[in-house]
């Protein structure tokens, strides 16, 4: 079937003035069942008559030419044979649609390093570079081992990531270094180079460094200190690189 002209409907209309037939459908909480499930998976599925059903009953949006009953589409055979529409019939749909998800989309059980290794296991990475505990006293133990994985990470973004050791910190690069690491006594400090106003940081590990003298390039800093933190960091890293 021709999909190009299919957008997305909201089976309960959005419209906050609903009409009578809806309200008694929706039943006495209609403003409540409305807030909460008006944009939810449930409550969403495509047509290409948007404009036709807009805000009608629910009878009618199943039953007119171009209606539920009418569509080809198997997204919407449950709303095809559904006498009714409110909340229980709202979340019944949302589960089945969620349950066919996790069989189309399988989440990987692998844990993330297996992950991890299994997909980039033969990837051909930059040489280690043996100077770099030498040159970094501070690279020892624990914080040898997040520079480590955090390093893999960094090289696996692209295969014409450079590394440079520099006499203060370690430089990767594209065209320009988009992320420089510093080894601290305690931690790495990590500077970013995007705009701190451009950054996406919902966990707030970002600092703004614009107005900072400090070794390495960029207006974002980052400092890691735990192996469970490098996915949060990597993913600062990637806007970077983006």
């Amino acid at each position: 079937m021709d999909t190009s002209q299919l957008t997305v409907e909201h089976v309960m209309p959005q419209n906050h003035n609903l009409s009578q037939s809806w309200k008694r459908m929706l039943g006495n909480n209609w403003e409540e069942v409305h807030d909460k499930y008006l944009h939810t998976l449930g409550n969403l599925t495509l047509t290409a008559y948007n404009s036709e059903l807009s805000d009608r009953p629910f009878d009618e949006k199943k039953n007119i030419q171009g209606g539920f009953k009418d569509s080809p589409l198997r997204l919407n055979r449950m709303l095809s044979t559904s006498t009714e529409w409110n909340a229980e019939q709202i979340q019944q749909r949302a589960t089945a649609l969620a349950g066919q998800a996790t069989e189309i989309w399988i989440f990987p059980s692998e844990v993330p390093h297996e992950l991890y290794a299994k997909y980039v296991q033969n990837k051909e990475l930059l040489p280690v570079n043996q100077n770099v505990e030498e040159q970094f006293p501070f690279l020892r133990g624990r914080l040898l081992e997040v520079y480590e994985q955090l390093r893999e990470r960094i090289v696996a973004l692209s295969s014409e990531v450079r590394e440079e050791v520099k006499k203060q910190y370690i430089a990767y690069k594209l065209d320009t270094n988009f992320v420089d690491i510093e080894p601290q006594k305690k931690c790495l400090r990590l500077s970013i180079n995007m705009p701190y106003k451009d950054v996406h940081d919902p966990k707030g590990i970002c600092k703004d460094i614009s107005n900072t003298s400090r070794w390495g390039n960029g207006e974002v800093e980052v400092k890691l200190q735990r192996l469970d933190e490098i996915a949060d960091v990597l993913d600062v890293i990637r806007q970077a690189v983006n």
